[in-house]
Formats: C-alpha cells, structure tokens, sequence
C-alpha cells in the first residue's frame, strides 16, 4: 500500500495519464528503478509521461503536493542520478522526434532519442553529434546532455556544453523556455525577470572574482562533471545562454529538457587504428603528450592490468600474454576526409613516436573488421572484470580526470591506492588526451567491513584527484549521489556555494531530483547501496548496466532483460533470507506473467550485453520448473509429433474453411468472444492467420545426375501453415521454395519430413529433454540425406536452423543454411536477378540477428528491390514461436510503430520465418512472406 499522499497524487494524475502508465506496484516499482549505478532506490510511484503537457503537469502537481521528481532517460548512468524514492518519470515512445537542420550542420532532438540513432540519421551528411559515450547504442539524449557525457573522441571540445544550439526546457514551476523561439524568450523574459536577475548577478560576481573565474578556467581545460556548468557564468553574458548551458550536465535537478538542438561535428569517413606497446607508464604517459598536437581523433591509455584482462580475446597477438608488468599501451586512432591524407596521418604518426621506445606496436590499420578489433581490445576490458568477479559483487567504475603533464605521477599513485586497500584486480584505461582515466574494480557491499574499505579508498582518491592533483572527481559520468558529497573538497567554499545558490535559485523547494549533486549528508555516497546477490549461474554476472533493452520486444509492456534480473535477484534473495514472505509471494506471482510468460527469449540481449547474458535463458530454465507437471505431456507431443502436424493441418483448415464462409468480421468478433469466455487460453484469431499448407515431399532424386543437389527440409511451420485466406499470392512456402531450387537447376533431396522438428517449441517451453530428442532424430536424418555434409542443407525458416546449430558436435560436418544464407552464399550464381521497381518491407529476424546475417538479407532485397524500407525501432517482431497466439500483447507490444513505417503503396514485406510473418501481417496490414518469395519473383532462369 502506497503512503497516502503518494495515493492521492496517482488518483490525481489519473485525470490525464491512463492507468497503464501509472506505476504502483512494488514489482515494477523496483524493476523499474534500476539504473546502471551501485545504489538501489525503489520509487514510491513510478509514471511513465508521453508529452511535454503531462510533464508540465505532473510537475506542478507534484510540487502541490511538496513530493519531489526524478527524471529518467535510459538509466545507463553510473553515479546514482537517475534513482528515487519518491517519484520516478520515465518517457514513453514518443519522445523519439529529430530534425535535420541546415543540411545536417545541426541536429534537434527529443529526449527520447538514442545517441546512436541520432548519429544514424546524421550519416548521410557525412556528420555525427559529438558526445561519444560508451554507451551510445543505448543512452538517449536526454540522458547525454544531462550528464554532459562524453566519450572516447569527443573531448573537451565536442560535449554537448560546447556543442549546444538550442534547448527548450521545463522548469520547477511548469514554465517552459525554448531558446530557439525568440516569442518563448520574450515571454519568459517578462514572467522569469527576478531568476534572470539572479542569475545575472551572480554571473557579474563570479567573473569579478579572479580567483574563482581563475579556478573555473583551470577545472574546465580538463574534462569535468562535477557540479554544476558554472563556467557558464564565466563564458557567457546573457542570462539566457546561461541558463541553457546550466542545464547541461544538471543532472535533471534544474530542469526537465524537452528537446535539445545540436551543432554537428565532421564524421570523417576515413579512419585508420593502432596500438602501441611502451616499456612503462612514463614513457606512455610522455607519448600522450607528444600526441596532443598530432592530428589524432583518439588515444585511448591501458595499463598492463588491462591488457592482461583480454589477453585471451581471440585474434590477440601472443605477445600480450607475456608484457612486462610495467608495461603501458595506448590505442591511437587517426581520421581522415580522404585515403591519401590518412596515408599522409599515419606515416606522420608512426615518425612522431618513433622518437619513444616501444616494446611492441601492432601497426596501423584501415581495414575495417581489423581496426574493430584492435578497438574490442579496449572496449572489452570492462566487461572483462565484471565477467570474473566472484558473485555476490558489483564492478565499479570511476572516473577521473588529471591534468595531461601529470598523468603519468597520478597513475603511479592511483596504483599505489589499488595495493594499499587491496584491490588486486582494478585496472586503468581511459581518453589518454584528456587526461580521463576510468579504473574498474569489483566491490562487495554485503558487509560492514567491505563498505569501510570502499569509503575510506574513495577518501584517498578524493584527496588524491581533488586536491593533490587539482583534478576532476568526475570527467564524464556526472555528479549524482556518488561525489555529491565531495564537491567542496574540489571545488572549494565558494565554488560550492555558488552552486548552492543556483540549486536554490532554479530549485527552491528541492523538489527536482534531491539528494543528487548538491547533498549535505557527508556519507551520502556509502547509503543505499545495491546489493546483488546469487540468484542463478546464467545471469549473476549481471551488472545492471541496461545495453540490453533496446532490442527487448517486452520493453514498455512488462519488463526488460535488466529488470527481470533485477525482479529474479529481489525474488531470490528473499527466498533465500526468508524475510517477509509476503512480498516474495507478490513478487513470485507478478513476475510469472512480467518476467516468465512475456518474454520471447530471443536471445538478442545477449548480443547487446557486455558479459553475455542471454536473459532468455534463464526464463526457459524457469519454465522448465514451472512446467514439471507437463513432462508427461510433452513427452507424448514429441513422440506423437507427426499426430500433431496433421492435427494442426486440419484445424488451420477449418479455420479457413470459417473465414471464407462468415467473412473476417463474424469470425473475428466469434473467436474473439470464445477467446474472451476461456480466459484467453484460447489462441488469438486474425485474417491474418495461415491456411492449411500445401505440402508435397519430393522423391529422392538419381544420384547420377550432374546437376548439383540440395537437402531441403520445410520446416514444421511451413509444412503446416500456407497463405492467409485473403493473401495475395496463395503459394505455400514450400511450393515457392521447390520453384526457386529448380529455377537454378538444383536436384532436390526432400523427403516426407512430417513429425520431424528442429525442437525449438519445446525448448522455447523449458522442456529440454523433447527438444533435444527432437533436433537429435532430425540432425540425424539431415546426415544420412546429406552424406554426412557431402550436399548443402536448406531449412526455410531461420530459427529452425538457430536451434540445430546449438547442437555443434553433431553439425560440424554439415552445412545447414536458412534462405537467406542459401540464396546469396549457394543459388546466387545460378540466377539471373533483376531489380523489381517496388517498395517492400523486410524484416530480420532475430535468429538471423544473432547469426550475424542482417546485413546479407538486407543486400539480398536490394539486389532484388529497388526500394526497401526496414523500420526502425524494431529489433524482434514478439511473436516468439506461438507467443503472438498466446501472449498477443507481446507481439503487438512489439510491433506498435509498425503500421505507421509502412509506406503508401507498400503492399508486402519479407522476412525468413513463418510464425513472424503472421504478426507482422497482422500489425503492418499487409502480407509479409518468405524473402524466397521475393527471389522467386525477381529472378528468371538458370546461369549455367
């Protein structure tokens, strides 16, 4: 039960947010509270706004109500700045607007938007925004200007501080200010006049005060987010540039930024790495020196722990594994607008630290996949640490900054600190040019005694960066809870108090995001900190980071991969403590549909995750628990499977059979009652629902024949399921498939496959042991037909072939292929494409994500369509083997922005499975068939 003023602020804000976005149990309260840092707060109410009037809103109301409000954009900072116990607003989808301005010179952006995708969109006029962060693919930009992140290339010069146009933003009292409206300037120029006036004042102070102007000057030539920008007040006259350029890196404890324009930086589209090896820190940190100058778009530092951490990445050179333990490395990279002036960069690179001694260098590179991995080497140090650290722990990184020509002393002392309170597994990396070193190290927060280790390092560092070195307690990260109790000690007395008072000024009642930058307890930084405690094997090297939920179907309609973990960790902890079994029986039943029957369990979290998790694992384990009951029945499904497919034939038939005889509209208000009155164990019906296949086998061919020979197997699905009623083209799959082999003069091995099944919907259900039985019997039929590899292996959809593939003892003689694999890699050089003059749709799958195929099918429908539109924002299509009939909202979920990606006389999309194709259909409303539909339309004949 939520306090009561918490109760009433929900019953209010119900009058203009639905329900769905009103957050107020304990499950999703904490699952929804989680950000990438150390600290664990759980929001007393959590409410998801979908535009700036719910913002303006909310805001007053809460202020009515003297609750305070924190603002969350993607949740992946690291320093605590984006939790709450009060209230937690995150955005729907709908902040995800851009522009292009002035032919790509500037970018305006909604708070929703990923960096990445806002980099995507600026690609084709050769620019990019410049905050770089690590976390790109997955922070939004919100999230970047409010932490004025940073990044490998972007420097000082390059942050969203420097790189600001225009802000428009939503202040305390529900007034908005938009900087690029000269009406919105005017307007608040004449209702703000007092907080201008401050703000004037206290800038005409501060630059009065030469000591403190000095000290701003000195602390902002190196990277830093400590605090507030108040180098604003030195740099700018207006109080309204002041004003916007306060914002950035304010942590949401000024304002809320409702949409931000960026100046651009040149995206050289040239570019060339390597990495140089020297015998100790000095002469490293010397070399970073001489590079300062050079014309260099990065150099990246990596102490010899670092090295060590990814020695045994694959396709390291040797060498690594036996450096010196003095040994230094940085990771140079060079850019350039054309091939002769990087040819020209590099060679006056190599020349310039040449005058350095190195122990080894791996030589400059402009090949691609090679300078990608020279740059896996450093961004996989990270998650190298948090791969092996015991459980129980979480890794830590901060953040610091030095000035340049003293980098190499405080890196000595840095591991002088790392000896001293025995923390024997950190390592140091970081901008070299900056002087911006991160050090990551595992942390146990379980015991009293851990906790005093960890205050009393962070004492020393504080004192180290801060007041030895005249540093940066924080480079890129931001302030948050983390340093907001050290920011006297870097900034002094009146650096501090200067930032007091614009809290005050921007802020009266604390209400925005309290507890974070300015903060008067002293031990703030040691209070609430996150516990994660062993819960499962597969997913206990979790760190929390969230890189995983952009491409989770489940994202907005139950939880992500990082809540479900965190939810599951709640959910084992108490389990294991016994505390409070009450909660623990909420949690348990909450998290059967949030976390257990929501997920699609695609795996393409795994992809995204630093340490390799694939969530989707550890709910099919769970299904496995929570379906012991059903063992005897799955057994007779996989012993009976041939029963099961004809069974399924005749019902997809008489479904058909219905739909034409009632008309769509009768059946689907029928079926939609009857789902409706079984409490939706019935499957969901659509017009978009498959007719009963037609399936033909083919008899084995003459073995004496010269032409070359395929094993095709139609998958379950497609043995089963053809066309929809109303489809266009009425084909099934495996009659399309048969007409392309013979097109390109392929002698067919396909034989009666019915019963026969990859597996997967059983493993999809945690039943492992039918799904290995079932993938077994068919792996070893597929040898016999294919004389143990002797002929390619087509199977028609791709999951199918996902799944056989995880069995790799029994297919490494085999070369399995999925359609698109099939057609580009084997029946390309029979055909004879030309181009159709049609727009279509196409969607990659996630098994073909995860097989590293996205880019073949894309280049496959452009070979074959002149006009191809893959929509954004969706990764996985929901349906998850029969999830769409079953969990239809997690297929619609899924495909929510899709109908409206679908351009004007777009009447069909590809793809390569048929359980997806259904979904698709029915969310685009237009057909989606196999990507061998669209070969077969777009090639003639047979190339000899």
């Amino acid at each position: 039960m939520l306090p009561e003023h918490y109760q009433l602020l929900a019953k209010q804000v119900a009058e203009f947010i639905p329900a769905s976005r009103i957050i107020t149990d304990y499950t999703r309260r904490l699952a929804y509270g989680v950000d990438a840092s150390f600290y664990r707060l759980v929001p007393q109410l959590v409410l998801i706004l979908d535009d700036e009037a719910e913002v303006v809103r909310v805001i007053k109301a809460a202020a009515q109500a003297k609750l305070p409000v924190t603002f969350r954009a993607a949740g992946t900072s690291l320093s605590g700045q984006a939790q709450s116990d009060s209230i937690l607003i995150m955005l729907t989808n709908s902040w995800r607007d851009h522009e292009i301005l002035d032919l790509g010179l500037k970018i305006k952006l909604g708070p929703g938007v990923i960096g990445a995708d806002a980099n995507k969109y600026l690609l084709p006029y050769g620019r990019k925004i410049g905050p770089d962060p690590a976390s790109i693919n997955t922070c939004k930009v919100a999230g970047i200007a409010a932490n004025n992140a940073s990044g490998m290339c972007c420097g000082v010069a390059q942050n969203s501080y420097q790189t600001l146009d225009n802000i428009r933003l939503v202040l305390h009292d529900g007034s908005i200010l938009d900087t690029a409206d000269e009406a919105s300037i005017s307007a608040f120029k004449t209702s703000h006049t007092q907080l201008l006036e401050q703000l004037d004042t206290l800038a005409t102070k501060t630059r009065s005060d030469g000591t403190l102007s000095a000290l701003i000057k000195h602390k902002y030539r190196l990277k830093n987010t400590t605090g507030y920008a108040i180098n604003s007040l030195v740099d700018f006259e207006d109080p309204i540039d002041i004003l916007a350029h306060l914002m950035i890196g304010s942590e949401g404890t000024l304002g809320f930024i409702s949409s931000i324009t960026y100046n651009t930086v040149i995206e050289h589209k040239y570019r060339a790495s390597s990495i140089v090896f020297f015998p100790d820190m000095q002469t490293t940190c010397s070399a970073v020196s001489a590079l300062a100058d050079a014309n260099v778009s990065a150099v990246e530092l990596m102490d010899r722990r670092s090295l060590a951490s990814v020695s045994d990445m694959k396709g390291l050179p040797e060498f690594i594994k036996t450096l010196d333990q003095d040994v230094g490395a940085l990771l140079i990279e060079t850019r350039a607008a054309n091939q002769q002036l990087l040819t020209e960069q590099i060679a006056d690179l190599e020349s310039l630290l040449s005058d350095f001694e190195q122990t080894n260098v791996i030589k400059f590179t402009d090949v691609a996949s090679e300078y990608s991995q020279l740059w896996a080497i450093r961004k996989g140090t990270f998650p190298a640490v948090g791969a092996v650290r015991e459980t129980g722990t979480t890794v830590i990184i901060e953040d610091v900054a030095f000035p340049v020509e003293q980098l190499a002393d405080a890196v000595a002392k840095l591991q002088g600190l790392f000896e001293k309170y025995h923390y024997d597994e950190a390592i140091i990396f970081g901008h070299a040019l900056d002087g911006n070193l991160h050090f990551v190290f595992t942390q146990d927060f379980s015991t009293q005694s851990e906790v005093d280790r960890y205050q009393s390092f962070m004492d020393d560092v504080c004192q180290l960066v801060a007041v030895d070195y005249q540093g940066s307690l924080k480079a890129e990260h931001g302030t948050g809870r983390n340093m907001a109790p050290f920011i006297e000690l870097e900034w002094g007395k009146e650096g501090f108090s200067l930032m007091q008072q614009l809290k005050a000024l921007f802020d009266p009642s604390y209400l925005l995001n309290p507890g974070v930058i300015i903060n008067d307890d002293p031990l703030a930084h040691i209070k609430n900190l996150k516990n994660l405690p062993a819960a499962h094997d597969i997913v206990d090297k979790c760190i929390e980071c969230g890189f995983c939920e952009p491409v989770c179907p489940s994202k907005g309609l139950s939880l992500t991969p990082r809540q479900r973990i965190t939810t599951y960790r709640e959910i084992s902890r108490l389990t294991a403590s016994g505390d409070n079994p009450q909660l623990l029986s909420e949690l348990e039943k909450d998290f059967n549909y949030l976390g257990i029957d929501t997920c699609a369990a695609t795996g393409l979290c795994a992809d995204r995750c630093p340490v390799g998790i694939n969530t989707g694992d550890l709910i099919r384990d769970l299904r496995n628990v929570r379906n012991t009951k059903y063992q005897g029945v799955s057994k007779k499904l996989a012993n009976n499977f041939a029963s099961i497919e004809k069974m399924t034939r005749v019902s997809l038939a008489i479904a058909g059979f219905s739909q034409r005889l009632l008309g769509n509209t009768v059946m689907g208000g029928l079926t939609g009652t009857v789902r409706k009155l079984s409490a939706n164990s019935i499957p969901l019906w659509s017009k978009y629902l498959p007719n009963k296949a037609s399936y033909q086998p083919k008899t084995i061919p003459d073995s004496n024949s010269a032409k070359p020979k395929v094993v095709y197997i139609p998958s379950c699905a497609s043995r089963s399921m053809g066309q929809a009623v109303d489809a266009t083209e009425q084909r099934s799959l495996t009659e399309v498939t048969y007409a392309v082999l013979a097109k390109a003069g392929f002698d067919i091995i396909s034989p009666d496959f019915t019963g026969e099944c990859c597996g997967m919907p059983f493993n999809s259900k945690g039943m492992f042991d039918e799904a290995e039985q079932k993938r077994s019997s068919l792996l070893t039929k597929l040898t016999e037909l294919s004389e143990n590899g002797k002929y390619p292996i087509l199977i028609d959809t791709s999951p199918c072939k996902s799944m056989l593939l995880e069995n790799t003892a029994a297919t490494a003689n085999l070369s399995i292929y999925e359609p698109v694999g099939f057609v580009a890699d084997v029946l390309a050089e029979h055909l004879a494409f030309k181009q159709l003059n049609d727009t279509i749709m196409l969607h990659v799958t996630c098994s073909s994500r995860r097989m590293g195929l996205t880019d073949k099918m894309e280049q496959l429908a452009k070979l074959c369509s002149n006009n191809v539109v893959i929509p954004e924002h969706i990764q996985c299509c929901g349906f998850a083997g029969d999830k769409g009939f079953t969990t239809p909202e997690l297929n619609e979920n899924a495909l929510a922005t899709l109908k409206e990606q679908v351009p004007s006389g777009c009447s069909v999309g590809y793809s390569n499975s048929r359980t997806c194709e259904i979904g698709l259909s029915h969310h685009a409303g237009i057909d989606y068939q196999s990507i061998l539909y669209l070969v077969d339309k777009a090639t003639t004949g047979h190339r000899a």
